[in-house]
């Protein structure tokens, strides 16, 4: 199926303990894979490992079926010699490699089958199914010690938009344990369709203790993480662009809908915030996880009865608190014509098309990274830019604020029309030093596409040796389109 690459992946979850190993059988659920410093240890070994989606690369001779490279984190963060490349054709792993599956749009990390070590989750939202063209699909990878081997089919629920095409399921992931058992819910949003949630644990089979769609929510993105302080995540449904609210409407998940009644915890719309995608992280360092979305689309871009997004595109935080993000909330926005915001705002930078949140100088805050793929560098356009604000006391600022492209002094490369720089973009503690490494995704540099990943410092990215890693050198074959390695990391992102 020939349509453009759509990607949104989100992961967030509680607080880090030490990681141990143990069966599933444990009398006491383990925690450990759903933690925030090893939600995405495939292996166990207690680094994080990078998860890096190429949607467009090559199967043998099936173009745009679609990989995952998994790029193992050490004391010397990761290289493209530590790796496992994953794709449908893999040894036990369910489903079969077929042209424009684009299988690795989006990806995630949670141990679903709570045996201690994290798994990997893999949209293919455009993948044919049972007849129906972009019905989508999600896979799940077990990890294990020694890496990730083996997977399952994690099937729609029973009446899901039966045989309904265009589904784009798995457009959207997110995993958090929301009711306090150690073993995480799981939410697949979807292009057209309902949303889908899942109660863990989940067997090797892909069977879930509990799933059913959620009929009443049209849903693009999918949020969780802990915005009240009591352990549990909270889940919020971002639908993306509508008819009647370019900006995307937020809405609080509060319960499973009635069998036959949408009355049944409708959730709680948030009318002052919006957003296409997001991510959950104490930018304040209070204890309460704030939701921190992006809205890309601006005028030049979206059509609609309603304004869109600031020019260029914005983000917007809302700070969470013992009430958790309540109704009465405005959030506070920031685009690049805030003061002290890197850059100038122009029609279509697409500005918070990707953006992750993470502590990047371990002073107790979370940062926020902000792609903006389709900004200009000099002449050269869509060429790209990443811009990090910092987290504080009083919340996200532009003190100190950085932007970043590839003509940035000791950032790999050069810059070049249509790279798109940011397009993707993560922030995660790779090396376990404490401090997060920053990732930045250049899907469309060459023909393979790129990561760019610099250790974290006290003073932040550190640009002297950072590095530049390429789909060919990860192991993705190239055919007749890009590869789009760097499309999709484990932080949100929005290609629409």
């Amino acid at each position: 199926m020939r349509r453009a690459v759509t990607a949104v992946a989100v992961f967030t979850a509680s607080a880090a303990v030490t990681l141990t190993p143990v069966t599933s059988s444990a009398a006491a659920p383990y925690k450990g894979a759903n933690t925030a410093a090893v939600q995405d240890d495939f292996n166990g070994d207690g680094y994080r490992d990078l998860a890096v989606g190429a949607p467009s690369a090559v199967n043998g001779t099936v173009q745009a079926a679609g990989s995952v490279v998994v790029l193992y984190g050490s004391a010397s963060s990761v290289s493209t010699a530590r790796r496992t490349v994953i794709t449908q054709a893999t040894t036990g792993i369910p489903g079969t490699a077929e042209e424009f599956d684009h299988f690795g749009a989006t990806v995630a990390g949670a141990d679903l089958d709570r045996d201690g070590y994290a798994d990997l989750i893999v949209g293919a939202p455009e993948e044919d199914v049972d007849g129906a063209e972009s019905r989508g699909s999600v896979t799940v990878v077990w990890g294990g010690p020694n890496g990730l081997k083996g997977g399952a089919n994690i099937s729609p629920p029973t009446g899901y938009d039966e045989h309904t095409s265009s589904c784009g399921f798995g457009v959207s992931l997110a995993a958090g344990d929301m009711d306090g058992d150690g073993a995480p819910e799981l939410g697949v949003a979807s292009e057209l369709c309902s949303m889908a949630s899942y109660s863990g644990p989940f067997s090797r089979t892909g069977q879930a203790a509990e799933r059913y769609p959620e009929w009443r929510q049209h849903s693009r993105g999918v949020v969780m993480g802990d915005v009240n302080g009591d352990g549990r995540a909270e889940r919020f449904y971002l639908a993306g662009p509508t008819d009647d609210d370019v900006r995307g409407p937020v809405t609080l998940d509060t319960g499973a809908p009635g069998p036959d009644d949408a009355s049944v915890n409708p959730g709680i719309e948030l009318p002052y915030a919006d957003g296409y995608a997001g991510q959950i992280g104490d930018v304040n360092g209070d204890g309460y996880g704030d939701l921190v979305t992006g809205i890309p689309s601006d005028d030049s871009v979206a059509n609609g009865p309603t304004p869109a997004a600031h020019r260029g595109g914005e983000i917007q935080v809302l700070y969470g608190g013992a009430q958790g993000i309540t109704a009465g909330q405005k959030p506070k926005v920031f685009h690049q014509d805030t003061a002290g915001v890197p850059g100038t705002a122009e029609w279509g930078d697409r500005f918070g098309r990707s953006l992750s949140v993470g502590d990047i100088d371990a002073d107790g805050f979370a940062d926020v990274l902000v792609g903006a793929p389709e900004e200009a560098v000099g002449s050269l356009r869509s060429a790209g830019t990443a811009v990090l604000l910092r987290g504080s006391a009083s919340g996200l600022t532009t003190a100190k604020a950085v932007g970043y492209t590839q003509n940035t002094t000791g950032v790999p490369g050069a810059a070049e029309t249509g790279d798109g720089f940011g397009g993707a973009v993560h922030l995660a503690d790779l090396n376990k030093d404490g401090k997060a490494e920053t990732v930045v995704g250049a899907p469309t540099e060459n023909s393979d596409g790129c990561v760019w990943v610099a250790r974290g410092s006290a003073s932040g990215p550190v640009l002297n040796n950072s590095v530049n890693l390429c789909g060919k050198s990860a192991g993705i074959t190239v055919g007749e389109v890009k590869g789009y390695f760097g499309a999709a990391l484990t932080s949100p992102h929005w290609t629409g």
